[in-house]
């Protein structure tokens, strides 16, 4: 068995201990939907060490008085946070893997109006050497 973060190990009564909070509270908190612990074939609460986290980290901003609905809006932030950390990950890991497997295939330079043009490697850009002369108009 795979064990992490994530693995569902904690009956209520420890998971209540560990948070240092009242078995009561964390049925509360399911039911209100702030920590939903994973539940077993037959309906019991299983707890994981995140979970018992995120149990800490409601105990800690309730004590700073911060209400459950503002508890609510903090965890459904965090988890975004998380998430778009992770897919992050996953495009920089693409991109690297795109590097890696295609090097130099994508070089640019700027044109002479300001646009991308993209080159083959090895390549320059070739220069206009035109001379403009400026004089101001005569009135």
């Amino acid at each position: 068995m795979d064990m992490n973060e994530m693995s569902p190990l904690f009956v209520i009564s420890v998971a209540a201990e560990l948070a240092g909070m009242h078995p009561q509270t964390l049925r509360q908190y399911d039911r209100m939907g702030l920590v939903s612990p994973t539940r077993t074939a037959g309906k019991s609460r299983r707890y994981s060490m995140r979970d018992v986290a995120q149990l800490r980290e409601i105990a800690q901003l309730s004590s700073e008085g911060v209400s459950l609905e503002g508890i609510r809006r903090v965890l459904g932030l965090e988890d975004e946070v998380a998430t778009l950390r992770a897919r992050v990950r996953e495009l920089e890991a693409a991109l690297a893997d795109e590097m890696l497997n295609r090097p130099g295939r994508r070089v640019f330079a700027a044109g002479s109006a300001g646009e991308v043009v993209t080159l083959r490697a090895g390549t320059r850009v070739r220069r206009e050497n035109a001379v403009v002369v400026w004089r101001p108009l005569e009135r």
